[in-house]
């Protein structure tokens, strides 16, 4: 089996894709003076880091602003973004801005739902970083806190007894807080609930999905909230022909979770945009070309530098951005770097350049992009780029009838070995207790002869004089056959010479 694994027929080529740029929504402070959010915004959502001495305006995406608006206008919206695109921020900015403007220590405002605890321990951190950084331990402006299993039952106690403005759980605790008679108190503060977010919305179908769905309509009903604000986050949810289309089946998805109307128009979208100018890559392939050729210490450092070359065009155009039916910005589907028709072949044709020197130079531009220094003013790199690496859990093994010493094995699904035709492989399965080897095979006696045809593990056949068997391989005794029922139970075990 070594021969597979030096081979890497395991795992492919891995996939790349940049992450894009977006739209500019305007800063916070801009929208702070606009009205749209409270004074203390600007105060609260700023890029901090202590370590580095950085602590700037934060500015944001025009999805994020999309959603702000939305949400003062008390309009439910469903935010339809790519992972790293700050979803978090179109429903935690307005919450906070809402609970400024309501007053603190009103009782619980926002209920944010997460089908994992893993992101509900992430966003914590998130909020930890703009409510408390910058403020003395105990006087943040707006208090929240998590409320899941992982909590002690003295923290829980704690929440009970002087409940935050926000609560951070998963869709499994709030059901158990509308049942639990010890944690009404709870229910009980979140009287007039404002917000309820439910995080990841594409995870919640199927049987799940309905249950999710009575769980909003009973808290919109416990806490005795009519006009509560669904929020809902998501990956794509449509596959839909046309961005309207892919909005009108979105909507009626979210408005039949939520037991609310959500309008196409509250289905927001990402708005990408170019890092690189709009260049004619092919009249421009000498320069191209150059690029290519260029040794790592002329590979410029700077985020001004680096987007304006022909390479850094050609890769975001590549890995990043392709355009949609109606002529919009989308992100790239994953590509190869190397490999037929993949990343290397592409420029290669285009420079005439051997494909093994383009997918050098690919690597080494992909690496200078995430290592060059960023841009002033918004703080990113030019290529922030996400690795898709895929490791296959394998197929069935083949093997020989013989000793763990002489078997052949393969992840082929061939008849024979290769080197031995005399020499038939059978699918190998595994104990999931013990790990012993057997193989499945369909048994049959033809005029006294035994014969034996491999099979799937799971598979069944209703045919007169044919059985379903497992073999397994004795080092002394030869091949073992277990007997099956119908049912999968173990009958006897007998022996097979050599």
């Amino acid at each position: 089996m070594a021969k597979h694994i030096e081979s890497e027929s395991l795992w492919p080529e891995p996939l790349i894709q940049l992450n894009p740029a977006f739209q500019n929504g305007g800063w916070i402070d801009e929208l702070v003076a606009e009205g749209l959010l409270h004074k203390e915004c600007s105060k609260i959502f700023r890029m901090k880091d202590a370590s580095k001495g950085l602590d700037q305006g934060l500015r944001l995406h025009k999805h994020q602003v999309d959603g702000i608006r939305k949400a003062r206008e008390r309009k439910n919206y469903v935010l339809t973004t790519g992972t790293g695109s700050g979803k978090s921020l179109a429903y935690i900015v307005p919450i906070v801005d809402h609970v400024l403007r309501a007053g603190v220590g009103r009782g619980v405002q926002a209920i944010v739902v997460y089908p994992m605890n893993a992101l509900c321990n992430s966003q914590y951190g998130e909020l930890r970083k703009f409510l408390q950084e910058g403020y003395p331990d105990g006087r943040e402006p707006v208090r929240f806190a998590k409320y899941t299993g992982q909590e002690s039952q003295d923290d829980r106690q704690s929440i009970i007894d002087n409940p935050p403005d926000i609560i951070l759980t998963n869709y499994v605790m709030l059901e158990l807080l509308l049942t639990r008679p010890f944690e009404r108190k709870l229910i009980a503060a979140s009287t007039g609930l404002s917000f309820l977010v439910l995080d990841e919305l594409h995870t919640y179908r199927g049987r799940q999905g309905a249950d999710v769905a009575l769980l909003v309509r009973r808290v919109r009903e416990a806490c005795r909230s009519p006009q509560m604000l669904c929020v809902g986050t998501s990956a794509t949810m449509s596959s839909a022909a046309t961005p309207a289309m892919q909005k009108q089946q979105i909507a009626e998805v979210a408005s039949r979770l939520f037991g609310a109307t959500v309008a196409p128009d509250s289905v927001i979208g990402e708005t990408l945009s170019r890092q690189t100018p709009v260049v004619d890559i092919v009249s421009n392939a000498a320069s191209l070309k150059a690029n290519i050729l260029a040794a790592d210490a002329a590979i410029p450092n700077t985020y001004a530098e680096f987007i304006d070359t022909p390479l850094a065009v050609w890769l975001e155009s590549f890995f990043g951005l392709q355009k949609a039916a109606d002529d919009s910005l989308v992100r790239s589907k994953p590509k190869a770097i190397s490999g037929e028709n993949n990343a290397a072949a592409e420029l290669a044709a285009i420079t005439s350049v051997d494909a093994e020197t383009c997918e050098n130079a690919i690597r080494r531009w992909l690496m200078a992009g995430y290592a060059c220094n960023p841009d002033p003013v918004t703080q990113r790199r030019p290529f922030a780029f996400r690795l898709h690496q895929f490791i296959s859990r394998g197929d069935t093994v083949y093997g020989s009838l013989e000793n763990d010493s002489d078997r052949v094995l393969s992840l082929s699904g061939q008849q024979f070995a290769s080197e031995d035709r005399e020499r038939i492989l059978l699918p190998l399965c595994f104990c999931r207790e013990c790990g012993a080897a057997y193989y499945a095979v369909w048994k049959s006696d033809e005029r006294g002869a035994i014969h034996f045809e491999a099979r799937d593990l799971n598979e069944r056949r209703v045919q007169k004089g044919v059985r379903n068997r497992l073999l397994t391989s004795d080092r002394d005794l030869g091949i073992r056959v277990t007997w099956e029922d119908q049912n999968d139970q173990l009958l006897g075990v007998g022996i097979i010479m050599y």
